[in-house]
């Protein structure tokens, strides 16, 4: 069983940027893919950015050119790396694998860009 935390969300403004980290426990976390995923008000939560073991990643294409997925296998952490935030970035912003895991789901984190 893997415990994942999130951090670093809070208020930004537009053009703003912001670092997501995702602490996990358990030792295989070196051998998981991860990826962080976002949940806007109403809407479903839907996938970001992935990042395999070799440090591969894949965006989705709202965020291409904006966001940043790395990993530090020492640390067990997973970061998301957010550049010129958008109003529509605005959601609480989960860890996981992809495809994730119903037991691995954390709080989050909420990201608000707002003026």
């Amino acid at each position: 069983q893997v415990q994942l935390v999130e951090s670093g969300g809070g208020l930004v403004q537009p053009g703003g940027s912001l670092r997501l980290s995702c602490a996990a426990s358990g030792s295989i976390f070196k051998s998981l893919r991860m990826a962080w995923y976002r949940q806007a008000p109403g809407k479903e939560r839907d996938l970001v950015a992935t990042i395999t073991q070799g440090g591969s990643t894949y965006y989705a294409d709202a965020m291409k050119g904006r966001f940043t997925i790395s990993r530090d296998d020492a640390k067990n952490r997973v970061y998301l790396q957010m550049n010129r935030l958008q109003p529509e970035d605005t959601a609480v912003y989960y860890c996981n694998c992809p495809p994730p895991l119903v037991g691995y789901w954390g709080q989050g984190t909420q990201v608000t860009v707002s003026s």
